[in-house]
């Protein structure tokens, strides 16, 4: 099955493990519409300030407490702590980072832009727009 055939058909799908220098991210869902995530970040990890220019996507956390800092560019972070149960909608050029304060897995649902990221700040080194 090629990967135009994988978005477009029925029928089973395999996920794929990417590992994070934060832990790892298993992509259950790719298709043309929409992807599904599940974030698993290590205590005291951090994922990258950053933003998505056309990405929209929602988290749920399934599991464990993070920081969570949002806010518009240019203005000052909100912080709000999300725990199992909590979810939150990203809205395009929402500038945000999730910050583990226990082990949690996240739950993502978002547009299948899967390159558009905007790293504002990184603690692993990694910087730019992620291709």
């Amino acid at each position: 099955m090629t990967p135009s055939d994988a978005t477009s058909s029925s029928g089973s799908h395999p996920a794929r493990f990417v590992d994070k220098p934060w832990g790892h991210e298993l992509i259950w869902a790719d298709t043309g519409a929409y992807v599904g995530k599940v974030l698993h970040v290590e205590a005291g990890h951090a994922l990258s300030l950053q933003y998505h220019r056309t990405k929209d996507e929602t988290i749920h956390v399934l599991s464990g407490r993070l920081r969570f800092e949002v806010g518009a560019s240019g203005d000052a972070l909100e912080v709000v702590v999300l725990e199992a149960g909590d979810g939150y909608r990203i809205a395009p050029g929402t500038v945000h980072r999730m910050v583990a304060l226990e082990t949690c897995d996240i739950l993502e649902a978002s547009t299948p832009h899967l390159d558009d990221l905007v790293r504002l700040e990184d603690r692993y080194g990694r910087e730019g727009s992620e291709p």
